[in-house]
């Protein structure tokens, strides 16, 4: 992995742990944590975090 594909790995995990938080808070729902992932899936092009895109992580009810 070189240190631009690292970095951005860094960047995406970072926005989608913010992104995340967001959600559990209630601040934004689960339709704007999935436009938000897309939106930096497309910028930043994270080689490991695409691994877990499918997987549920958090599990919430509303």
């Amino acid at each position: 992995m070189s240190e631009a594909e690292f970095r951005n790995e860094k960047l995406y995990q970072t926005t989608m742990s913010i992104a995340k938080k967001l959600l559990t808070e209630e601040i934004i729902s689960r339709s704007d944590y999935c436009q938000i992932d897309t939106m930096f899936r497309k910028k930043y092009k994270p080689v490991f975090g695409t691994l877990f895109s499918d997987i549920s992580l958090i599990n919430i009810e509303f």
